[in-house]
């Protein structure tokens, strides 16, 4: 099965681009990067904070099927309605550095949008590593449900 969301990632290089195109239009693709409770539906995670805005700071909790509790946080340093949010990105308890992410929103026509994502990674190895786990397949899976919950809200 090919995978809806797009991930380039070139040898030798320490950062990837994901890219994916949506059925919605932008400013409901946008929505649901910014609104709580539509992110915590597609991402499946518990939002703790999410602050939209230049300097603002975001925290996320998800709990895996042992129980144990995992957190995600970061800063963002860039945030754009409808364009664009630059980010930090941080798995909390792991070995894996802070990650920077440009998101960027594109309206193609005024059903469709897409989202291309830049992330850039600490090293090579990092960048790597990362591509090591179900990480392509996660994030188009994330991707699919964003785009059948936020399909139901036009």
């Amino acid at each position: 099965m090919e995978l809806k969301t797009k991930i380039q990632a070139e040898d030798n290089q320490q950062d990837l681009l994901v890219t994916r195109e949506f059925g919605l239009p932008l400013e409901l693709l946008f929505k649901a990067y910014v609104e709580p409770d539509i992110v915590a539906q597609w991402m499946g995670t518990k939002v703790l904070k999410l602050e939209n805005k230049r300097h603002g700071s975001w925290q996320f909790e998800t709990t895996d099927p042992n129980g144990n509790k995992h957190g995600f946080n970061g800063t963002i340093h860039e945030f754009i309605p409808n364009r664009k949010i630059t980010r930090t990105f941080e798995m909390e308890q792991t070995a894996f550095p802070v990650q920077l992410e440009f998101l960027e929103f594109e309206k193609l026509t005024d059903d469709t949008s897409r989202l291309t994502m830049h992330i850039v990674y600490k090293s090579v190895a990092v960048r790597d590593q990362m591509l090591q786990l179900p990480f392509a397949m996660g994030i188009s899976m994330a991707h699919d449900r964003l785009q059948e919950l936020v399909e139901k809200l036009k």
